[in-house]
């Protein structure tokens, strides 16, 4: 069967003596300074995640993304094209636009200057006032670097950024297959969290925790260190790959149903033939590669057809420098995006988008509430899951329990509240994260603090610190 190669710039995530050992001061979670570091040396020369295409699909669609103290309009152009902007009018910089919206052109809402979506100046009050000239034709907004991947817009502030090919490189060569602008984001929640951004950098880039913050997770992942590939690349990517079936070491009891039978059974696999636990691990993964290659067609799962049998099963876990996270699964995939608050450095915003396929053609097989390989569907169609179409499929992620409906969402932003404020995403295994982030707040301030005692497989959180030292060093990786 086809393996998941090995890139040949990665780096051993597991292997500590890859690094150079810099050390993680605890100063970096709380200090002003610090902050103010990153900011000035790290997030004005990084590519940022801002949205996805199918948010700005007509001429006049524009995203609103604002980060820190800036704030930058993406617009969708009349010949097709996406241009960026600094959301600060040309004439004495007043704030455009608070929201993502759609409009023929931008009016300042402070003197009335109008500007086109590229940006130039085409209309101003009293336009014979102005003893230097009339600023149409002289004056537009700045423009800020805007590039696509796969149906994801990104931006950077820094005209001397890599370009974005060469900045994500090589996760675009590696989730060629995926082609993640054919899913649909059926749910996206944003959360203001006391914490430090750095947080959930240091959280997505291990997985010692998961055993045991996590105990949902193994019975249809393998989370297992030892089992598992650590991955780090050249730019302060990384990665890890785990496999999925169930864990050998973490067992759900024997009076409970087993997931992953439950997914073996919905791809018509005879789980009755395999006589113990360890063969209904090892050979049922086999033989849902095998399952899913065979019927992916008539059960309408055409995402399927370029991917490898290993993409079919693997469940690996993408860090992006310095603030995404990407849980890819062949059904969809978890994008997780955190960056800091304005002022406050012990505070951040966390969204998450949980993103699946629709599913179309024959519904052979796909139950009404049953757990149907890795999600869960109700009636299929082809065609189905376009922006503001309705449609009746629903979407259930690997390792939750409650499905959300297949179609296009808004943003819902969320009050945390100790928890009580998004009590409805409980089965979600982030849930389990944020409960963890007002103990790591106060713990990091403490006297007691010292340099992180790290296990092997914690390797990717100092390469993580260490990227971002460069950066503040002003040499970001070339």
């Amino acid at each position: 069967m086809d393996k998941i190669v090995k890139h040949p710039s990665v780096l051993d995530g597991k292997n500590p003596s890859e690094l150079r050992g810099d050390s993680i001061t605890n100063d970096r979670y709380f200090c002003k300074d610090f902050m103010d570091k990153e900011w000035n040396h790290m997030w004005t020369k990084v590519w940022l995640i801002a949205g996805r295409e199918i948010q700005i699909e007509e001429p006049g669609d524009y995203i609103v993304h604002d980060l820190v103290k800036e704030s930058v309009i993406i617009v969708r152009q009349k010949d097709g094209s996406i241009k960026g902007f600094y959301n600060s009018c040309a004439h004495r910089g007043q704030r455009l636009v608070e929201c993502d919206s759609s409009q023929d052109s931008f009016r300042c809402p402070y003197h009335d200057w109008q500007f086109g979506l590229n940006g130039d100046v085409i209309s101003v009050p009293d336009e014979d006032d102005y003893p230097q000239g009339s600023p149409i034709g002289k004056r537009k907004l700045v423009e800020v670097r805007v590039d696509t991947w796969d149906g994801f817009i990104f931006y950077t502030m820094s005209d001397e950024a890599p370009d974005l090919m060469d900045y994500l490189d090589p996760i675009p060569e590696i989730y060629k297959n995926h082609n993640f602008k054919d899913q649909i984001r059926a749910q996206w929640v944003r959360v203001e969290l006391d914490v430090n951004w750095k947080f959930f950098c240091d959280n997505f880039n291990e997985s010692y925790h998961t055993r045991f913050v996590h105990p949902q997770v193994p019975s249809v992942i393998d989370q297992d260190h030892f089992t598992s590939r650590y991955e780090m690349f050249p730019k302060g990517h990384a990665r890890i790959i785990q496999m999925g079936r169930p864990s050998l070491r973490d067992r759900v009891n024997e009076d409970e149903d087993h997931p992953f039978k439950m997914i073996l059974e919905s791809w018509g696999v005879d789980v009755s033939k395999y006589p113990d636990y360890e063969t209904l691990s090892e050979q049922g993964w086999t033989d849902l590669k095998k399952a899913k290659r065979k019927l992916y067609k008539e059960k309408g799962y055409h995402h399927y057809e370029n991917l490898s049998d290993e993409e079919l099963t693997e469940s690996p876990f993408q860090f992006i420098f310095p603030n995404i996270a990407m849980g890819v699964q062949a059904d969809g995939c978890i994008l997780l995006n955190w960056f800091p608050h304005p002022t406050d450095p012990e505070k951040c915003f966390f969204d998450l988008w949980d993103m699946g396929y629709p599913i179309g053609g024959s519904a052979k097989g796909i139950g009404k509430t049953g757990r149907e390989n890795d999600q869960a569907f109700t009636s299929t169609s082809a065609g189905i899951g376009k922006k503001d179409e309705a449609n009746d499929q629903e979407f259930l992620s690997r390792t939750k329990v409650n499905p959300v409906k297949l179609q296009e969402v808004e943003l819902d932003f969320r009050d945390y509240d100790g928890g009580k404020g998004v009590k409805d995403l409980w089965d979600h295994v982030v849930y389990q994260d944020w409960q963890l982030t007002d103990g790591l707040r106060r713990g990091v301030r403490s006297k007691g603090y010292q340099e992180p005692y790290l296990a092997a497989q914690e390797t990717r959180v100092r390469y993580f610190h260490e990227t971002l030292h460069d950066y503040l060093n002003g040499k970001p990786p070339k």
